[in-house]
């Protein structure tokens, strides 16, 4: 017998809620930590919290190129921790049918800043955009709101595994696939899904936006395809320490999503339970299913918790008017299903920030 996607999502959200140790809402305020941490675990958010705002020197390695001075100068919307009004602008090579050239070696073609230390040596940003030759694509990138990262990284892969169909089997019409990434673990994580790891996300930043090396990148970001002058930096690296990305990663996956808005209403109420039947009913929560839920977890907030935020995380192809950059496992077409908690304090919406009203996004 084949299920289609709808059966299949039904019967792993049933048994996944089954397992379920209790309903705890996990939403909060913007910016606000999840419910159910210890005393230890919020002294650590908000240590976390304050490594997450601290602002970078150049004389303490920031750069040479970097796109901010802090993690928060990129995810401050609403609150510390959620968005950034300033688009990243990336760039790739895509060979088909499936190889992807992200253009580390000349630093992404991302939009960067340079420290005066190596301006002054002669090290330039790289060119806003490449070059206008087959194969070559370019994008626009919002930093994405943080809120509920923990939970997301708290799903059992196999919950994910089992909503994929990368080849249409049951006719539906929908065909998402999971993210593999070359060390085989399950990218889930940024539009290309490209990360899977609330600490990939936390290295990631400090090298690609902050130009700080760590264990992880340890080596300044290239210039033009070659290694950077080392008297363009002389800090001493690893120039962010383990114990300062610890404390951000906790802070991160202590992040609580965004609670929903309360109906005004009864009639508010009405419309609202209207809004969500037609959302089932036209196959929107197919691919932005509603509630997913993480497994078992040695930390209580982030155990066997409902996670309702509206993604399968897994890669669909948009089609060619949404086709931008490649990514490590997702061609230029592939995007991530887009969560859609929290939506009623975005500005910016679809996919590149392209459209500011719901209405026209729906």
């Amino acid at each position: 017998m084949v299920f289609t996607r709808i059966q299949v999502i039904t019967l792993a959200l049933a048994a996944a809620s089954s397992a379920c140790a209790n309903e705890v809402d996990v939403r909060s305020d913007p910016g606000e930590p999840l419910p159910g941490l210890t005393t230890e675990q919020l002294e650590r958010f908000y240590a976390g919290k304050a490594a997450f705002e601290r602002i970078y020197l150049p004389e303490e390695g920031l750069g040479p190129l970097h796109t901010e001075n802090s993690c928060a100068a990129c995810h401050h919307e609403p609150e510390v921790g959620g968005a950034g009004g300033e688009p990243d602008v990336h760039a790739s090579r895509f060979f088909e049918p499936d190889s992807c050239d992200t253009m580390r070696l000349e630093g992404g073609f991302v939009w960067k800043q340079v420290t005066p230390l190596a301006a002054a040596i002669g090290i330039e940003p790289p060119p806003r955009r490449p070059p206008d030759e087959p194969g070559y694509g370019y994008g626009f990138f919002f930093p994405p709101p943080l809120y509920g990262d923990g939970l997301i990284e708290a799903i059992p892969e196999e919950t994910i595994v089992a909503m994929a169909d990368p080849d249409d089997s049951d006719g539906d019409g929908i065909s998402g696939r999971v993210s593999r990434l070359n060390d085989g673990r399950l990218g889930r994580f940024r539009r290309k899904s490209d990360r899977a790891t609330v600490h990939d996300l936390v290295v990631g930043g400090a090298s690609f936006a902050l130009g700080l090396t760590t264990s992880t990148y340890p080596t300044e970001l290239p210039y033009s395809g070659m290694p950077m002058p080392a008297e363009a930096d002389p800090t001493p690296e690893p120039e962010m320490d383990a114990e300062t990305i610890a404390l951000i990663e906790e802070y991160i996956r202590y992040l609580a999503p965004l609670r929903r808005s309360e109906p005004v209403d009864d009639e508010d109420r009405s419309l609202i339970l209207r809004g969500e039947q037609i959302f089932n009913e036209i196959g929107c929560a197919a691919c932005h299913v509603p509630t997913l839920y993480t497994g078992p977890h040695e930390i209580e907030a982030l155990d066997r918790k409902a996670v309702p935020l509206y993604s399968d995380l897994l890669l669909h192809d948009m089609g060619p008017e949404l086709e931008d950059v490649c990514g490590p496992t997702a061609t230029p077409q592939e995007i991530r299903t887009e969560m859609l908690w929290g939506m009623r304090l975005r500005d910016r919406l679809m996919h590149r920030g392209r459209l500011d009203e719901p209405r026209d996004a729906i």
